[in-house]
């Protein structure tokens, strides 16, 4: 089952809106950034955004990591249920997409508040 990341990392009381997270929302978030808290699945990641189509196979992702398929597989299910990639089933492979609201979301919860009121007034 997977949960809106909005929710997951960027709740409306977060400290980027001024008030401390409540116990729901901290578990929450600290679930999203464990997932990413592994090097497999930092590379994961970084292998299906270098993808030129932006997207991966997992028979594609098991050689570069070094890693059998169903320990690629199982770090790409912590992905998805995470909210971090997206999967797609075609015939017996299953391939996976960043989720790039997700990535943004991570980058603005890392960022400074000044930094980040700064990159928005550029937009």
């Amino acid at each position: 089952m997977r949960t809106a990341l909005a929710e997951l990392i960027l709740p409306s009381n977060s400290p980027l809106a001024g008030e401390p997270y409540d116990k729901i929302d901290a578990e929450r978030l600290a679930g999203v950034l464990k997932a990413l808290a592994d090097p497999a699945r930092l590379r994961l990641l970084s292998l299906i955004q270098a993808s030129p189509d932006g997207e991966a196979c997992v028979c594609d992702l098991t050689a570069p990591i070094g890693l059998s398929q169903p320990t690629v597989s199982h770090h790409l299910r912590i992905l998805t249920e995470s909210g971090l990639l997206e999967r797609e089933k075609r015939g017996v492979w299953a391939y996976y997409r960043i989720v790039p609201s997700a990535i943004q979301q991570i980058a603005d919860l890392l960022t400074p508040p000044r930094k980040r009121a700064t990159k928005k007034a550029a937009r």
